[in-house]
């Protein structure tokens, strides 16, 4: 079992900056990827952006160039880097840990808003 906590979330002015963690405890082997999804306000869950193990990257084209997604050596830890935040990237901004087998773990969730 693997259990994500994060941290980072928060207020911020448009074109402020944020930074997200995620830690995952517990036997992270079984985690092949990571990643943050986030939920705006009366809006469906969406993927911000996931990295592998070997390193492969995926953002969603609203966040590229402006967010970066990060491991730790140990792979038991995601970081989301938010630069230049708009009122849009507003939302609930939850880690999820895919599995190698398996449904993929998620956080508690985190808020971020971003004033105008």
């Amino acid at each position: 079992q693997v259990q994500l906590v994060e941290s980072g979330g928060g207020l911020v002015q448009a074109g402020g900056s944020l930074r997200l963690s995620c830690t995952a405890s517990g036997d992270a082997n079984v985690i092949r990827a990571m990643g943050w999804y986030r939920r705006p306000p009366g809006k469906q869950r969406e993927l911000v952006a996931l990295i592998t193990r070997g390193g492969f990257t995926n953002y969603a084209d609203s966040v590229k160039d402006r967010f970066t997604i990060s491991t730790d050596n140990a792979g038991n830890a995601v970081y989301l880097q938010m630069n230049s935040l708009k009122p849009d990237d507003t939302g609930v901004y939850t880690c999820n840990a895919q599995r190698f087998q398996g449904v993929p773990f998620w956080g508690q969730g985190t808020q971020v808003t971003v004033s105008s």
